[in-house]
């Protein structure tokens, strides 16, 4: 939320709990290496018997030939770290006493090591995991694989200090020295699935197999989502930082070790004018998080059969036009005068 002062980025006194967080973790359960059309999901809470408070969220997916690891966490800021591996026995291991202190590096590991094909984390609170391709039944509606987790981050009942405040969150990932990763934007004819948005974006992670974060620019004022509700979600272009300016993630630093390259960018929802939080004091957007080929939207059924109704008309006319023409010319051949 911010003022005529500018945008102010954290989260002060209004951090989430860690009990909170992960009751949101816990909300939706799972459904179901790269490429793979159908994964085996787990869900496990790994906790710390000596202290039940920390908790750990491991969600396991496992192909016939890969396996992904999405560990997020309640402590410190709600972070995800995304593990993927060419092997469908990889374990996680977490080590308590060390990922709890002040020095959490090593705390965190996926064995074996050698099989890891590709690790990154998101630093930013709904999750779920599919066993295969499909949409959900609200708005977005992003399409997911088997190879992607989604995120659904929700904010209800917090009454801003402001009149028609707006709110932003700032997402931090590991940067790729020197550069961050990309940021693409999607453009198609079809919004079917989401009414009136017309634009997908992506950030991609260089490294092969990559991995994406995927969202639409769009959020929503309403549990039902529709598209009276609907908010404009803009992004700043990604940026470096340094690792000091940002909250302190103990997954993250006990999985990659003290690491100083990171990118962070802003997700601002809502405009001055029009629907806003204000409204029903509700807001949610929507992301997937994944590896691999990020998933494409084809055309949808209802655009296709414009589209063959637009070009077909025309065809048809003109098929109806040679045929009269045909017909007409062999009846005046055929005429023969009386003298």
């Amino acid at each position: 939320m911010w003022g005529h002062e500018g945008p102010r980025w954290g989260w002060g006194r209004c951090a989430p709990s860690s009990m909170l967080l992960l009751i949101q973790l816990l909300s939706a359960a799972p459904f179901g290496l790269l490429g793979e059309e159908t994964r085996q999901v787990s869900l496990e809470v790994i906790p710390d018997w000596q202290d039940p408070s920390p908790n750990l969220l491991h969600i396991r997916a496992v192909g016939s030939n890969s396996t992904l690891h999405y560990v997020w966490s309640s402590m410190g800021p709600p972070a995800v770290l995304l593990v993927a591996t060419n092997t469908p026995h990889s374990t996680l291991t977490v080590n308590w006493s060390r990922l709890l202190s002040p020095e959490p590096d090593g705390g965190l590991t996926v064995l074996p090591k050698n099989s890891i094909q590709f690790s990154s984390a998101l630093v930013f609170t709904r999750v779920q995991a599919f066993t295969r391709s499909s949409r959900p039944a609200q708005a977005p509606r992003l399409l997911h694989s088997a190879d992607t987790c989604q995120l659904e981050v929700a904010l209800f009942g917090a009454y801003p200090r402001g009149n028609r405040s707006l709110f932003g969150l700032e997402v931090a990932t590991l940067g790729q020295a020197p550069d961050c990763p990309s940021v693409q934007e999607q453009r198609s004819i079809d919004d079917e699935y989401a009414p009136a948005v017309f634009k997908l974006d992506q950030l991609l992670w260089g490294t092969l197999p990559s991995g994406f974060m995927q969202w639409r620019p769009v959020a929503f004022a309403q549990r039902q989502r529709g598209r009276e509700s609907s908010l404009p979600c803009q992004a700043s272009p990604l940026r470096p930082t340094l690792a000091y300016l940002l909250p302190q993630s103990p997954i993250v630093r006990a999985f990659f070790g003290p690491q100083t390259d990171f990118c962070a960018f802003n997700l601002t929802f809502g405009a001055p004018t029009g629907p806003g939080y204000w409204d029903e004091y509700y807001l949610s957007w929507s992301m997937l998080l994944g590896v691999g080929t990020p998933p494409v939207d084809a055309l949808s059924p209802l655009i296709l059969g414009i589209m063959a109704v637009a070009l077909g008309a025309p065809g048809l006319m003109l098929l109806a036009g040679g045929i009269f023409l045909l017909l007409w010319h062999k009846q005046c051949s055929q005429y023969q005068p009386i003298n």
